[in-house]
């Protein structure tokens, strides 16, 4: 998932003069104080009147992010009757800058500075700098339960998706878990090649991390800059007619209008990966540093800074102090969502990127993140796009600090992450459940964000503390997750987490059947919300019972009981997963298609209709694999069923409606998926082209030679019986015992 980033415009306003102008107060006098250099200044309070007074000339710098401006002296005259601290109109206290990047020579070194002493990185030039201090008396460290951590063995693991479902009735309470591989499961990395390490780059993203929770929204900070505009107009007059310097006045240099202009996971600076480990461990040695004091033999006291190795706790308390009450700005970088078609994967993806041709376990293993979405019984194998990030692994490539979070997978998919290397990653996981609870939760505590965007949880780019969900009865589990090892999240379970250090990561999602009413209700949210799918959800339901219906042919008519028809059959039946998500969907369509369609010429929609690329409803965005309302005057223009009217200004009856299948034949279908076996039968002769003539003409060319076992011979006879079953069973067919396999030509 990818963030975006945000910008407002700010439209200047007329200026509204008010009645009492801003930063005055009457009678009141007092004397006006200036701290400059850790010495105070001090002046003697005037009276005013007309005669001339003592004068000071002092010399300031306007220092703005993003204007050059010379100094000026001014001759500065205080006036008791101006508050001239009243002129600091900024919405928050701007926090000390505490991470600066970057030099004229590069973009990717910085300086350690601890108070106000400055200490350069030996090894990278000068030019940024870290300001930032640990401080472990202020940790914030959240007081969680800890997630399930599973260990399969050898015979367990073989099997991914069978593991994951015998696993899931105690780890989906939790919404995420750990999974330790067997000591034998060692995988070779690819990104560990010299020419990939030293070689390739990958972008980066900036996070301020004191920004993921305390930050105003666009919008306020959009309005109050204009107001600030205003005062800070009318006080650069009043400070120009009081011969006061205007760079003097605090806010006067559109801090809050640039912030509110660029916050977002901006892009960062290209690193190799061995650059990347260079900058992400002289950040974290640098950061907790700890100052020490000795005694010489003269007596004399120095300061030195002690390398200190933080411990999980450490860094635990720390991340969150800076989230929730930062003294200084905190920024870092990420290498999140790397396409790993592009920069490659950290599994083997073929025999030749492994160094023995034992490795090759390694390349076919249902854990190998490139092929696990495409497992059988996964209902992604219905896909036929390699989409990115969700049927193609993205990379993390990870720094102490850096941030995922909070968020649910893209069609509130599972979604398995595997740690090729590197420092611990913590996760936070909120069982699905709970799901709505959290929205409500993080709502209350930033409404001000939520109301100028509400689809906020889809960006990525705001955490909330695990206590103050917690507070809110919000159920929250800490998972942390070492190299080598596997986290999974479960179906709308919203996750986030941070990186402990330099690591790299890969991710990827799943669907196994149990995904279906999760999805469905994901794609219900996406239409209320006007949010566009990723995949085909009717798509891909279509593909899981006509691939079942395939499992019930082979297995009841050919008793070819293998193992994946047999997984399918385990989900078929009355009370079977996916007779139960697709007898709801079709009810949903029929209901829909009898309110709106009895008076609208209906046509049978191409089998291509949306091969070639997706067909999406105009208002709401829902996919029309299934059904579509269409116009003669639109001929590109489709919508949903729901959005049928919306579609254009035409009369109803010139619309026309486009069908896949129509409610007779998907009510075939749903028979077929509960076990009737004439309706397994007809559909798969008419929609799947299977026919037993066919099949035991396939079978008596595989016949084995003269005088050996004929196991053809026997299926072809346990075909035939079979079909007697159906016949009986469908009214619709008459029995003809002279014809050894029926096909209607």
């Amino acid at each position: 998932m990818g963030t975006e980033l945000i910008r407002v415009h700010v439209k200047e306003e007329n200026d509204d003069i008010p009645s009492v102008p801003p930063g005055f107060e009457s009678f009141a006098a007092f004397n006006l104080q200036r701290v400059q250099d850790g010495e105070k200044q001090e002046s003697n309070a005037t009276s005013c009147s007309a005669t001339a007074s003592a004068s000071e000339s002092q010399s300031v710098k306007m220092d703005t992010e993003f204007e050059d401006e010379a100094k000026v002296t001014r001759s500065l005259r205080h006036r008791p009757w101006i508050k001239y601290e009243d002129f600091n109109l900024s919405l928050r206290p701007r926090l000390p800058k505490g991470v600066v990047r970057g030099c004229p020579q590069c973009s990717n070194c910085q300086k350690v500075m601890v108070g106000t002493a400055t200490t350069y990185l030996a090894a990278l030039p000068k030019g940024g700098f870290v300001s930032a201090r640990w401080h472990p008396e202020s940790a914030h460290k959240p007081e969680i339960e800890d997630a399930p951590v599973f260990y399969p063995t050898e015979e367990e693991f073989e099997d991914t998706l069978k593991y994951i479902d015998s696993i899931r009735p105690k780890a989906e309470q939790y919404g995420i878990c750990r999974i330790v591989p067997p000591s034998s499961w060692k995988p070779p990395c690819p990104l560990k090649e010299k020419t990939i390490w030293e070689g390739s780059t990958f972008a980066t993203r900036v996070q301020r991390v004191d920004k993921l929770q305390n930050r105003d929204s666009m919008r306020k900070m959009s309005t109050m800059s204009n107001h600030t505009r205003k005062k800070r107009r009318k006080c650069m007059r009043i400070a120009v007619d009081c011969g006061t310097d205007s760079g003097s006045i605090s806010g006067s240099n559109d801090a809050g209008v640039c912030e509110a202009e660029r916050f977002g996971f901006e892009p960062g600076p290209l690193f190799t990966l061995d650059t990347f480990q260079k900058y992400a461990d002289d950040f974290k040695a640098q950061y907790f540093r700890k100052n020490e004091n000795t005694i010489n033999k003269g007596g004399d006291m120095t300061m030195f800074q002690k390398t200190c190795e933080p411990t999980l706790d450490n860094i635990e308390g720390e991340y969150w102090r800076i989230v929730e009450k930062a003294t200084e700005e905190i920024e870092v970088l990420y290498g999140a969502d790397l396409e790993t078609g592009v920069f490659g994967s950290g599994f083997p993806k073929t025999s030749n990127e492994v160094s023995s041709t034992t490795n090759d376990r390694y390349t076919k293993s249902g854990w190998n993140l490139n092929n696990f979405p495409r497992l059988p019984g996964s209902i992604l194998s219905f896909e036929s796009g390699d989409i990115s990030g969700v049927l193609v692994p993205w990379l993390y490539i990870g720094m102490c600090f850096s941030s995922f979070c909070w968020h649910v997978e893209d069609h509130h998919l599972y979604s398995l992450n595997y740690m090729h290397w590197g420092a611990q990653k913590m996760w936070y996981g909120v069982p699905g459940k709970d799901a709505i609870k959290l929205e409500e939760t993080m709502r209350k505590h930033l409404p001000d964000l939520f109301e100028e965007q509400p689809d906020l949880l889809h960006k990525l780019v705001t955490q909330l503390s695990p206590n103050i969900l917690r507070s809110e009865g919000v159920p929250v589990y800490r998972c942390v997750q070492n190299s080598g090892e596997f986290v999974l999240t479960f179906p709308r379970a919203y996750h986030s987490g941070f990186n402990c250090g330099f690591n790299c990561a890969e991710a990827v999602n799943v669907a196994p059947v149990d995904w279906l009413p999760h999805g469905q209700t994901a794609i219900e949210l996406y239409c209320e919300q006007r949010r566009r799918t990723s995949i085909s959800h009717d798509k891909l339901l279509l593909g899981a019972a006509r691939e079942a219906v395939r499992a019930h042919w082979e297995l009841n008519l050919l008793k070819r009981n293998t193992l994946d028809n047999l997984r399918w059959k385990d989900v078929c039946g009355k009370n079977g997963m996916l007779a139960i998500a697709f007898k709801e969907r079709v009810e949903t369509e029929r209901v829909r298609r009898q309110f709106l369609c009895t008076s609208s010429p209906t046509l049978k929609m191409e089998s291509d209709f949306d091969a070639t690329s997706e067909r999406e409803c105009s208002v709401c965005l829902f996919d029309l694999h299934l059904s579509a309302a269409g116009c003669h005057c639109s001929p590109d223009k489709f919508a949903c069923l729901t959005h049928a009217k919306q579609l254009c200004s035409c009369a109803w009856g010139a619309k026309f409606f486009l069908f896949r299948y129509d409610i007779s034949e998907l009510n075939i279908l749903l028979e077929a998926l509960e076990g009737k076996l004439s309706a397994v039968y007809r559909w798969a002769r008419l929609d799947l082209g299977l026919a037993l003539t066919n099949q035991i003409a396939l079978e008596e060319e595989k016949k084995p030679p003269e005088g050996s076992p004929s196991k053809d011979v026997r299926a072809s006879s346990v075909a035939h019986s079979s079909f007697q079953v159906i016949e009986r069973d469908n009214d619709n067919f008459e029995a003809k015992p002279k014809r050894p396999g029926f096909r209607e030509t």
